[in-house]
This record gives structure tokens, sequence and C-alpha cells, in this order.
């Protein structure tokens, strides 16, 4: 059975996170929490479900590009269907990760929440909430050259069309954050209206949204009101005042205000807090570590394959390519792809698990020739790859990379930024145990010989 070259070109794009409420990104997802150690996305969903109406905070994280985005819109669909009102969003869209605050991350929150509240047509009356961006907009007015905002809203409730003579809340609240992300005066201008009110601004969100929110959606027969912040492991590690970088200011030093929210919350955090000092003081604060989502494994510790791992890693590429065909049928269609099929394997192989790596890898290989792809093409490819990530390694990298290879283990957060945070060493995990490993491209380079 042949296939759709475009389509498949496009579904291995390694930009795109899978949307699991859409049907066709549906047959791309390949559920891989067998081979991952353990299912985190049931962990989660658990911990709201079995709450009740006790409002959790729950904070995930994982490598870059190891697939939280994909297993977070799992929840997202799981929860829906259980007729919870999920908000999901990329913090990325609102947030400039270089310099953040927490009142930019509740005005972010405030911003989604109230949006897709006006989407499910909630009534609700945020007076407050619009007194206090009305005084926002009059100091930013007052104090930026040139800066005219208006916030031209009526006394109705929110969730009217400017058709009708009024602005939404998430109109007016997007307006300053998309002013207060382009601009780092704007930013500072603001922090200094909200910061010293942050208090005020919780008990505002969960007075006039979030809990009027849960009460309707409750007399509607649902769940109630999860919020899922994504993306928020993307926050640079910078020096702040004192000493502190930004992760643990934000979740450690204010953590305890971003668990107030009086519904079920799921924070992306950075993995560098799973290496900090302080890690336990995080746990202490929210009450449980974050989750970390582990590569898939395509080895046991001692090297030998995994063959569950490679299967699973196998029908991730098969299912872009044959998305309708059952998954013995696309075994079946491999040769197609690949000339030997055993080419399909060694890609799994030199990806570590790392899902967007392996998207990586074979969307080299369809830029540079149209299926089957050879054993030499790989070849090629892989090299490339090497060549990309050695460039960035220095001697004594390359000497914590011989000493991680030899111990597969990784202590502390120096060791953490040089090599984890780049790629060079994997996360795996298995009956409880984890374990570290190298990135398979760097297995082929004549420094590691050392």
């Amino acid at each position: 059975m042949g296939f759709d070259f475009g389509k498949f070109f496009r579904a291995c794009n390694p930009s795109k996170t899978l949307d699991l409420t859409s049907p066709q990104d549906g047959k791309y997802y390949i559920d891989f929490s067998e081979v991952r150690g353990s299912d985190l996305v049931r962990e989660l969903k658990r911990s709201i479900t079995l709450s009740g109406q006790e409002p959790t905070c729950q904070l995930f994280t994982g490598h870059i590009g190891c697939g939280k985005s994909t297993e977070l819109s799992r929840l997202r669909q799981e929860l829906e269907s259980g007729g919870y009102h999920v908000v999901y969003f990329e913090s990325t869209d609102d947030l400039d990760m270089g310099d953040v605050d927490i009142s930019d991350i509740l005005l972010a929150i405030a911003k989604q929440v109230s949006k897709s509240l006006e989407d499910a047509k909630l009534r609700l009356k945020p007076n407050r909430f619009k007194t206090l961006l009305r005084g926002a907009v009059e100091l930013l007015n007052s104090e930026v050259t040139g800066l005219k905002m208006t916030l031209p809203w009526s006394e109705g409730d929110i969730g009217l069309s400017s058709e009708e003579g009024s602005y939404s809340l998430s109109f007016g609240i997007g307006e300053l954050t998309t002013k207060a992300k382009d601009s780092k005066d704007v930013r500072s201008l603001l922090r200094q209206h909200l910061e010293p009110r942050i208090n005020a601004i919780l008990e505002i969100l969960n007075n006039e949204l979030i809990e009027p929110a849960n009460r309707q959606l409750r007399d509607r027969g649902q769940a109630g009101l999860v919020v899922i912040v994504d993306n928020l492991d993307r926050v640079d590690n910078k020096p702040r005042s004192q000493g502190r970088r930004q992760p643990e200011y934000l979740f450690v030093d204010r953590g305890d205000q971003l668990k107030k929210l009086q519904c079920h919350v799921v924070y992306t955090v950075p993995l560098v807090l799973s290496f900090s000092n302080e890690q336990e003081t995080l746990t202490n604060r929210f009450g449980s570590s974050p989750q970390v989502l582990p590569m898939v494994r395509t080895c046991d510790r001692n090297g030998n394959p995994c063959d569950a791992g490679l299967e699973a890693l196998r029908q991730m590429i098969l299912a872009r390519a044959f998305p309708d065909l059952a998954p013995e049928q696309r075994r079946a269609a491999t040769s197609q792809l690949f000339d030997p099929p055993e080419t399909l394997d060694r890609l799994c192989l030199a990806s570590g698990g790392h899902v967007r790596n392996l998207l990586v890898l074979i969307n080299y290989c369809l830029k540079k020739a149209d299926p089957p792809f050879t054993s030499s093409l790989l070849d090629r490819v892989i090299r490339l790859r090497l060549g990309d990530l050695t460039k960035a390694i220095d001697a004594e990298e390359w000497q914590l990379l011989r000493e991680v290879y030899r111990t597969k283990a990784v202590r502390g957060e120096s060791e953490y930024q040089s090599l984890l945070r780049s790629l060079f060493v994997f996360e795996y995990r298995e009956d409880g145990q984890t374990w570290f490993d190298l990135n398979p491209v760097l297995l082929e380079a004549k420094e590691l010989e050392g």
C-alpha cells in the first residue's frame, strides 16, 4: 500500500506537537508508558480525579523534546473525556522565557482561563479584576512615552463579543501581556504595579473566575476546572537577585503562591530543579517531587536491546507513514520506507529513545532522499548529527561523558547543565531504577575513546 510522501514529511516535523484532541493526530500517538518505566499521565490524572473538589497542584518535567507536551495533550484528552473543563496553554505564547515573574504567570493564566470560560459561555463578573487592570493601564499610559492603551469595557458580564459593545476580560489581559512580552520597560512597570498586589490578584482570580466557574461547571454536570501550563520548563536558568536562579526563584521561593489557585493545576518545570540542592525544598513546597518523563528504553542498563522499546519507536515512524493501517500491517509495509528493513531498527537505536531526536533523524533522511531509505543514507545522517553535537563539546565535557558511559550516573546541577541540557546524555527508568547513558550518536565519536 502506498502513502502520501508530503503528508509523511509534515507528520515527521520535529517542531510539531501532537494534539490528541484531533482525530488525525490521535492516529500518530504511540503509548510509550510501558517502556518509559511508568505511566505518568495516569498518575497525574489519578491525583486529580481522586481528589474530587480538593484543588491539586502538580509539577511535570523532562528532557527537552522527550514528549512532555504530547503526554500533556493525552492528559487533557482523557480529563475532558472524564467531564473536566481543561484549559491547556503554552506559556511561551504570553511570556518572555528569559525574564519571568509570578505576576506574569498569573496574568497569563487569567487570560487563558477567562478566554476558555468565555468560549464555554459561562457568566462571570470580574469587576475587581477589571479595576485592577485599569489601574495598570493608567500607570503604563502615564509612564511609557507614546503608549495609549484603552480598555473600553462595559459593566456587563464577560463573555460578550466586541460587536455587542463590550470587550472580554481575556481581550483586555491579552493587550497587556502582548505589550509586556514585547517590551522590557512595559514589563518592569507592570510588575511594579502587580507584584505588591499578588495576594489580591490570587484572591480575585479565585473569587471572580475559578470558584464561580467550578460551581457553574458542576451545575452543568461537569467535574470541574483543570489548568495545564505547558512550556514553563523553558524558563532560562539565569541568575536573579541574591544569587538565586530563575527556576529556584519561581518554583521554590514563590512556589507557595503558584499553588494557591483553587482548581487543579499542572505546571511544567525546568528539569534542572531535579538536580538542584533545592529539590527537597521544592518537594516540601508542593507536597510531591516533580514527575520526570524519561526516554523510551532502546537498551537496558547493560546495553542489551530492549525489544518492546524498539517496537514502540518503529510504530511511531510507521504510524506517520501509514496512519490508517493496523500495527501488524504497518510492519509488513516497512520495506516501502527502509531498504533493508533493518535500517529502521538502526534509526531507532540511534535516537536513544528521545522522540524528537528520532524525528530529527528521519527529517534529515526525508530532506535528502525519497523512501526507501538506505543504510548508507542513514550512515551519512548519523555522521552529520555527530558533527552537530561534537562541535559544542570541550575536553572537560568529553571526560564527563566517558565517566557517564562508565558509571551510568549524573550527579549535581553542573553536570546537568553540561550534559543533559545539551542532550549529550539521556535518562532512563525501569523497575523504579534510574540510569543515564550517552546519546547513541556520540558512540561513533573517536574522542570518546580518550
